[in-house]
This record gives structure tokens, C-alpha cells and sequence, in this order.
């Protein structure tokens, strides 16, 4: 046990039962001899000592009533987790940089609705101001800066500084829309929130949200960890799986904001108190944070500040998840219940969201209904069928290019050793459920697929969010054909060349550092690049001069062909 802390409570103790007010009066749910067990089941594929695994805290009513570690800490030194280890939480994070803004404007040392030119000069002019409060929505237009280091050439593993972060994103002399007008997750706007706390109070976000949140809410172990070399005492290692076993899967990267909270499952207990007995804040943090955003046009976001409301099961749930390197974190509240759960997991391959919802399910049994295809874990409830194995000639048949109908992006697939791959990055098998549907083995993402007179579609559900693909034919190209989009192509936005090789009919772009990638030819002038969208500007048969890349979190980045 650590100086000055609590032990862990490693089991819940047998004789407990959580007792929770609901509307018609009085309700419990099991005790903790019947729900110990049940818990324990959810989290069983990580409960080993060969394995990094996931730490689990469920708090009500300001007391966190179980919580335990399940899997290792550190493979090296053989450490197991528990609830004191200390995790980095992802975007998770988000709701902390929200605060420190909200604090800072309760003091006045900012406002919300500032003009982020006056904290941020060396920022373009859009056409239209940006205000701080567009950063918390997600609402700027603002290119991700991680998608952009991605596409400029960098990798994972690669390092960059701070200063280097915020002069690619003032590189940006375009935004994905017009500011205000939609809703696109950007950890470029928290990043940026970072150096408007420090520009605004002159305090670094760590030292900010020390003196202002940790430190009175006696979060000992939690911190903005915004030093990459720093010791962290009890800090858990992240992993990937690699082959049949583990690689560790950190980062050097020193930005915070986006990310980067360090903490355990103990602390958030402090944090989650807060929204129900605020010692932080008072009442007008609550309100501010829980706010949610409003468009231009009048609609309003589910997006508050780093915190996104939604339902599960007919209960409304306050939620964020995070995921960065071998980490991933989920904090998901039931304020009527006054009832969390905190998941914090330290290999790549977890989905804390459905194992939070599955903990959920088994407390608040008396509350819940019956589950439907718009819960957030219901991709998830797929985990639970049997996988079932299919011939090549069946997975076969769902094999090819398939355009959304939405926002005209590409999802391709092709059997690989005898699985359906998805192929984005590195290809990520699906596992059949049946002749037509099938899952993600690590996230809640079900692909079901509908064939009707040979025409082939994909619904893919997501987060309680549902998206349709239709199969197309992709353009084949002819030896000619390819040579013509060969060349190097420069992005001033990026700064960085992109070299375009073709060898007979097939294409590959090589940028930064990095392999040649395959360029995969979708429709006429466009193509996909590990899950990227390439358009070319039509060239009537003659060589293109130009190519814009979409690329989710970045839209509409701009090379120009080079003279050779």
C-alpha cells in the first residue's frame, strides 16, 4: 500500500448491496456475492499472468464499491495490475482540458467565445473568427494535427515537438469546413487549448490543472504528463499484440491537451464525485461542461465540453472514451443512478467501452431495457455469438470496393489466410457471426452485408451510428494508364513531396520515410491509400497536375505535381 492512500479494494465485499433510488421507488440490484462473479466473467480473457489486461472501478454515489485489476502491468517485471496503477487514459483526458478552460474563464482569465487569434496570433484568418468555444465542440474545421504528422510522413513511434505541432497546424491555410458550421472530432482544438491556458494564465495546462483540479480534488496520482522521460511511479507499460505475443507500445510525443492525462481508476473516483457534491468549480463548472455544442445552423451536438451525451438502454449516460499507442479508456456515467464505470486497459486490442457496458448491465438490472441496435455497446452484443467458419468461396462473395453513400469515402476488403480483412493500415480481419454479418474482434463494429439481384451493400454500425456502402466495380487500370499518374507531388500545406511510382499497371506513393504503399484504384481519377481518398483533377487522358487527399480527420490537402 502506498503512503497516504486507501488499500485497493481488490474484491467487493460479500456482504454489500448497492442500493440506487430509481422512479418507481426504491430498487437494488444483485448483491455482491451474485455480481462478483458475473463481473469477473467480462474481464476473464484478460485475467492472466502472461498477458497486459484492464483495470475496473464502479462507483456510486460517490463511493467506488469494486474495483480490481485484471492482466499485468508490466510483462518484463511480472507486475500485475490493480486499481492503483497508473494508466495513460487517452482522450479521456479531453473532460480535464475542458475544465482548466472553464476555470480559466470563470476567473477570467479568458472567455469562452474569444476570437483564438488573440491568444494565438500566428493562427491563419478562415474567413470566419474561431472562437475557444468552437475548439471545445469540435466545431472548428480545424485539421487534426496527429492525421496530418500521419500523412506528412511520420510514424507512430517518430518524435516531434510541441512547437513543431502547432506550426503544422498554423500551416493550415484551409479548414475542413466552414467554422461552426459541423461537427468533426479534432485533437487539433485541445491541443490548442493547451497553449491558450498557458498563453491566458501563464501556467503550463500540467501546472494549471495541478493547482486547480488534481490538487484540491487530492488526485495524488494524476497528472498532465506533458514529459515523455519522466518516471511515473507504478505506471502500467502499453502493449500491441505481436505475433503470439506482446510488444510495448508507447509514445515519446510530449503534447497534452488531446491527451495525455495519467491516472488510475482510485483518482477518478475523486473526479466523478465532483459532478454530484462539486468542490471544483461549483455548480456553474456542471453546467458549463455539460453543455452541449450548437451549429451554426441551430442544430445541437450530443458533444458538450470533452464529454458527449447519449443513452444506454433507456438510461442517459455521460461518456468519453480514449485511445493512443497501447492504451484504451472509457468513463461512462449514469447521472440519474449517480451510478460509473472506469475502464482503463493497457494493450491496443481492448475495448473498454463494451466492458464497461457489460459491468453497467450487470448492476443496473432493474433500470435497463431491453437492448436495441442504438445502444453504444450493442455492436458489441455480436462478441457474444459464436464466431462460426466460413468457406473461402463465402467470404469470398463479400470481398471488393464498397463506396459510402454519404460522404463518398471507400472501404475495401479481400480474404486474407482465410479471414475477410478490412483494409485500412495494417488489414483487420473480421470474425463471421453468420453467412453475412460479421465483427471486429477488438471494437463494437458490425458489418452486415445484403446482396439483392447481384447488387452488393454494406451497413456498417458504429457507436450506435449506422453508415450504408454500396458495392462498385474498381477502374482497372492499363500499364499506359498508371504511368500517367506517376511523379512527385508536393503539398505546400504539408511540406512534405509525395513520390508516385507505377510498375506495369499497379501504383504505389511513398511519403516521408516511410515503404511504398500500394495506391489502389476505386473509380475513374480516384483511389484509396490505406484508407485514404486520392482524387486526381481530370486530365482528359493526359497527365494529371494535381491530387487532393481526404483522410477523415483532414479533408482537402492539395499536392502539385513537380517538374521532373
Amino acid at each position: 500500500m502506498r503512503p497516504g492512500k486507501t488499500p485497493a479494494l481488490h474484491l467487493l465485499l460479500a456482504t454489500f448491496a448497492l442500493g440506487i433510488a430509481g422512479p418507481a421507488g426504491a430498487q437494488q440490484v444483485a448483491g455482491a456475492s451474485e455480481v462478483r462473479a458475473s463481473v469477473d466473467e467480462v474481464f476473464s480473457g484478460y485475467d492472466r499472468t502472461d498477458s497486459p489486461g484492464c483495470a475496473l472501478g464502479v462507483m456510486h454515489d460517490g463511493e467506488l464499491v469494486y474495483a480490481r485489476g485484471y492482466g499485468m502491468a508490466n510483462l518484463d517485471h511480472g507486475i500485475a495490475l490493480d486499481p492503483g496503477s497508473v494508466f495513460r487514459i487517452g482522450s479521456v483526458s479531453k473532460q480535464f482540458t475542458a475544465a482548466a478552460i472553464a476555470l480559466a474563464a470563470q476567473e477570467g482569465a479568458l472567455s469562452l467565445d474569444d476570437d483564438i487569434r488573440r491568444w494565438l496570433p500566428e493562427m491563419p484568418e478562415y474567413g470566419r473568427p474561431i472562437s475557444v468555444r468552437m475548439l471545445l465542440h469540435h466545431t472548428s474545421g480545424i485539421r487534426d494535427y496527429l492525421t496530418l504528422a500521419d500523412l506528412v510522413g511520420l510514424r507512430e513511434d517518430d518524435w516531434y515537438t510541441e512547437a513543431e505541432a502547432l506550426e503544422l497546424i498554423a500551416r493550415q491555410r484551409s479548414t475542413n469546413f466552414v467554422p461552426g458550421s459541423e461537427f468533426l472530432y479534432s485533437n487539433s482544438g485541445y491541443f490548442l487549448l493547451s497553449q491558450i491556458i498557458r498563453r491566458a494564465t501563464g501556467k503550463t495546462l500540467r501546472e494549471y490543472a495541478e493547482e486547480r483540479i488534481f490538487d484540491p480534488l487530492d488526485m495524488n496520482d494524476t497528472h498532465f504528463h506533458d514529459d515523455h522521460a519522466e518516471v511515473v511511479r507504478d505506471r502500467a507499460s502499453g502493449y500491441a499484440p505481436d505475433g503470439d505475443g506482446y510488444r510495448i507500445s508507447m509514445t515519446t510525443l510530449d503534447m497534452v491537451g488531446d491527451g495525455g492525462v495519467f491516472t488510475t481508476v482510485e483518482d477518478l473516483l475523486a473526479w466523478d464525485r465532483n459532478f454530484y457534491e462539486p468542490s471544483v468549480g461549483g455548480r456553474e463548472l456542471l453546467s458549463v461542461l455539460l453543455r452541449r455544442g450548437v451549429l451554426t445552423g441551430g442544430d445541437s451536438l450530443d458533444y458538450a465540453l470533452g464529454l458527449e451525451h447519449g443513452s444506454y438502454r433507456g438510461l442517459p449516460v455521460v461518456s468519453h472514451g480514449g485511445a493512443f499507442v497501447g492504451f484504451r479508456a472509457d468513463l461512462v456515467r449514469f447521472p440519474e443512478q449517480r451510478f460509473s464505470v472506469v475502464t482503463l486497459c493497457n494493450v491496443a486490442t481492448a475495448d473498454p467501452t463494451s466492458l464497461s457496458y457489460g459491468v453497467a448491465d450487470l448492476f443496473l438490472t432493474d433500470f435497463l431495457e431491453s437492448k436495441t441496435d442504438a445502444d453504444p455497446a450493442s455492436e458489441a452484443a455480436a462478441a457474444s455469438d459464436p464466431p462460426v467458419e466460413l468457406s473461402p468461396e463465402s467470404l469470398s462473395r463479400w470481398a471488393g470496393l464498397y463506396r459510402d453513400s454519404g460522404d463518398g469515402s471507400y472501404l475495401r476488403l479481400e480474404v486474407r489466410d482465410r479471414d475477410l480483412t478490412v483494409l485500412v493500415g495494417p488489414g483487420y480481419p473480421l470474425v463471421a457471426i453468420d453467412e453475412s454479418r460479421f465483427r471486429l474482434e477488438f471494437a463494437p463494429v458490425e458489418f452486415q452485408f445484403e446482396e439483392v439481384k447481384e447488387a452488393r451493400s454494406l451497413l456498417l454500425r458504429q457507436s450506435g451510428r449506422e453508415s450504408r456502402y454500396e458495392s462498385v466495380a474498381p477502374e482497372l487500370l492499363t500499364p499506359a494508364a498508371a504511368s500517367r499518374y506517376a511523379g512527385r507531388y508536393f503539398a505546400e500545406e504539408l511540406g512534405t513531396d509525395y513520390r508516385i511510382e507505377a510498375s506495369g499497371e499497379e501504383l504505389t506513393v511513398r511519403r516521408g520515410r516511410g515503404d511504398p504503399i500500394p495506391l489502389e484504384p476505386a473509380t475513374k481519377d480516384e483511389f484509396t491509400v490505406d484508407g485514404d481518398l486520392i482524387v486526381f483533377e481530370p486530365a482528359n487522358g493526359q497527365r494529371p497536375q494535381a491530387f487532393t487527399i481526404d483522410a477523415g480527420r483532414v479533408r482537402g490537402i492539395r499536392f502539385e505535381r513537380l517538374e521532373d
